[in-house]
């Protein structure tokens, strides 16, 4: 396994400290993106492992709803308090918590079900052009490196753990105006280890993340590189509808309904190339404009 997929695996897999009557402590390190602040997307990976890790084998997770409280920072690591809210034959509801420097910084619940057999439909797979005839993102990136401060120059070229394949990438140094809807495909560089049925579960609450917020900025002819642009995730909230397929591209396609009030709300549909829809997502992202910011 390459060191960047095994940093990834290492960061998602959080460790447990204690375990006692229903209540569960855990531990992440924190991975650093380049980002002004910690990645939302590692809490939503790093809880939902914790949340997996502290039920009977028999559930899998269907729903996340989540609040980000506070902003993380990548210098310190983060405790993850589990606590058993219910249990019953068919269904389970679990909260966690997750404490940084001593100060609750993000909150969800995550509710489980024993997998049966039911009545199906599907919101059939977009159109989109396929993964083949696309540029990797990262390519995409490095031929900008000399655009980027020098402060997160290395971490936005660095080679991370998914390959990612924007349909008409945007020029985050001149962005343009569009409708807000975007298509990304993407998948992990290698393959992904099979002994952890919990890992997929939190690889695609991780990869929820990206792109969903920015989605929003679209319209508006800005990017998340926009000088005085401040971006943050306020809560998400996923739905899983099948077990996670991490065997081949998964495309990504994500819309912003509305941006009032300086929030954007962004939904996506995460499908297997296949064409089964696995996840759906929701999230409000805060979304301002701050000329005196420092550019990120």
């Amino acid at each position: 396994m390459q060191p960047y997929t095994q940093e990834l695996v290492d960061v998602l897999r959080v460790t447990q400290l204690e375990a006692v009557e229903g209540r569960w402590l855990y531990e992440g390190t924190c991975e650093d993106l380049g980002f002004r602040n910690l990645f939302g997307g590692q809490i939503l990976g790093q809880s939902l492992y914790a949340a997996c890790r502290s039920i009977a084998q028999h559930f899998r997770p269907h729903a996340l709803h989540a609040y980000f409280l506070l902003p993380g920072t990548v210098t310190a690591p983060v405790q993850y308090q589990v606590q058993q809210l219910r249990q019953g034959k068919s269904f389970a509801t679990l909260r966690v918590d997750a404490f940084q420097n001593g100060q609750m910084i993000f909150t969800q619940t995550t509710s489980f079900q024993v997998p049966e057999e039911g009545m199906q439909h599907q919101r059939p797979i977009p159109a989109a052009p396929a993964p083949q005839g696309l540029t990797d993102q990262l390519e995409l990136t490095r031929k900008f490196a000399h655009l980027f401060a020098d402060r997160n120059r290395e971490k936005y070229t660095a080679m991370r753990a998914l390959e990612t394949r924007q349909v008409n990438p945007l020029n985050i140094f001149a962005p343009d105006k569009r409708e807000p809807h975007k298509y990304v495909w993407y998948r992990t560089r290698e393959a992904w280890p099979a002994d952890d049925w919990a890992l997929p579960y939190a690889l695609l609450a991780y990869s929820s993340d990206f792109n969903l917020v920015t989605t929003a900025l679209l319209p508006h002819g800005v990017s998340f590189y926009t000088p005085g642009i401040q971006l943050a995730s306020l809560d998400h909230a996923l739905w899983f509808h099948r077990e996670p397929k991490l065997d081949d591209w998964l495309l990504y396609e994500i819309e912003s309904p509305i941006a009032n009030g300086g929030r954007g709300l962004n939904h996506g549909f995460i499908y297997h190339k296949g064409g089964e829809l696995l996840v759906s997502v929701a999230q409000e992202g805060l979304m301002r404009v701050r000329p005196q910011l420092e550019q990120k």
